[in-house]
């Protein structure tokens, strides 16, 4: 019986990888404390803005006026 099926993944795979992400989040802050988690996924988060500046060869100030909204001139 094929109780769980590759469609199965690509169906529900938001809800999937949620879960997942959820339980390993929980996990690191049960063994290294509230803290010292935001730390480590803030420190992950300017690694990965970094990397993709570098990937895509933009300056910060393109980056920010990709993400920010325009501003009053």
């Amino acid at each position: 019986m094929d109780y769980f099926s590759n469609d199965d993944f690509w169906k529900h795979k938001g809800k999937i990888l949620g879960a997942m992400l959820g339980l390993l989040i929980g996990i690191i802050i049960l063994v290294f404390g509230f803290f010292k988690t935001l730390f480590i996924v803030f420190s992950a988060a300017v690694g990965y803005f970094t990397g993709e500046l570098f990937e895509n060869k933009m300056s910060i100030r393109d980056y920010l006026d990709k993400i920010l909204p325009p501003g009053a001139k």
